[in-house]
């Protein structure tokens, strides 16, 4: 499958020492809808503007639908439907004012598309922006990043204000319409139950780095939970098997474990099956001890 989005070695650095991604290498494969997951501050709006050309690389490169981003900002922008994690809708306008304005700045925006996307919505066409809530604001935006015809739809955390249900119809539409389209789409979310709903492709960032690019259905595959602690999940897999170790909600120790891709006939197996938000929280646990262990490195030397 054709890769849309890549990035290869890629690195922003802020001031002088201060990373915010460094040695990102990932693909996001055409037609596929890629959950982009990781704490604040792991880099996941750096890395999503970076695509868009709206960040500068410090190092390595990126590709977004085959043009590169800082050489061509503006063949960038043309293949990207852009929801930012802030709605930014103008105050004093209309949403029909705001559909049409956009048919004015952007080539090929089928404002048909977007009116009938707002109303889908139940969103009234002649509400000013200041009159709608921050999760409907966020759903005209959707609406207005659908109706470009982009082939690649990049989503940066924008269900954080949304209702459970706005954020279930929000997420019915988005992948309906990407489906539909052919398009590719990144969502940026911190909430496993999005991913699950709408999403076939797992990324984990964690303090800079990637910790996970697999599909949905290969991270559960490949993973495996030990109801027990690090030591005797080490114990019982082998120091390579294991990935990291939380707590439960009810606080007893879970470690995430990697899965052995062929298990001989009659060897029982490691575990028990992993839940997806296990898969992505032993990942970040793997992550955070990295961190540590680098930082910890560093102010030795």
């Amino acid at each position: 499958m054709t890769a849309v989005l890549e990035a290869h070695g890629f690195g922003k650095r802020y001031r002088r020492r201060t990373w915010a991604l460094r040695g990102v290498d990932l693909t996001v494969p055409g037609g596929s809808i890629t959950a982009l997951v990781g704490p604040n501050g792991s880099g996941k709006s750096t890395l999503i503007r970076a695509w868009i050309g709206f960040e500068r690389a410090t190092e390595g490169r990126l590709s977004t639908g085959g043009v590169d981003p800082q050489r061509n900002r503006k063949g960038a922008v043309e293949r990207v439907g852009y929801v930012p994690q802030s709605p930014s809708l103008y105050r004093d306008l209309t949403i029909a004012d705001h559909i049409v304005l956009a048919g004015t700045l952007r080539a090929g925006f089928d404002q048909s598309m977007a009116a009938g996307y707002v109303e889908r919505l139940s969103i009234p066409l002649r509400a000013r922006a200041s009159e709608l809530s921050g999760g409907e604001q966020a759903q005209v935006g959707l609406a207005l990043a659908l109706a470009t015809r982009a082939p690649i739809l990049l989503l940066d955390e924008p269900l954080a204000s949304l209702d459970p249900l706005a954020r279930r119809e929000f997420l019915h539409l988005m992948v309906e319409a990407v489906r539909a389209a052919g398009a590719t789409a990144l969502l940026s979310s911190h909430v496993i139950t999005d991913i699950e709903q709408a999403c076939d492709r797992l990324v984990v960032l964690g303090k800079g780095h990637t910790l996970l690019d697999l599909s949905v259905a290969e991270a559960l595959a490949h993973h495996r939970i030990v109801e027990g602690t690090a030591e005797e999940a080490v114990a019982q897999g082998g120091r390579d098997a294991f990935v990291g170790a939380f707590p439960a909600p009810a606080g007893e120790p879970l470690t995430l474990v990697r899965a052995p891709v062929v298990t001989p006939a009659g060897t029982p197996q490691l575990g028990r099956a992993a839940t997806l938000e296990e898969v992505v929280i032993g990942h970040l646990a793997a992550g955070r001890r990295r961190a540590i262990d680098a930082a910890t490195a560093e102010a030795a030397a």
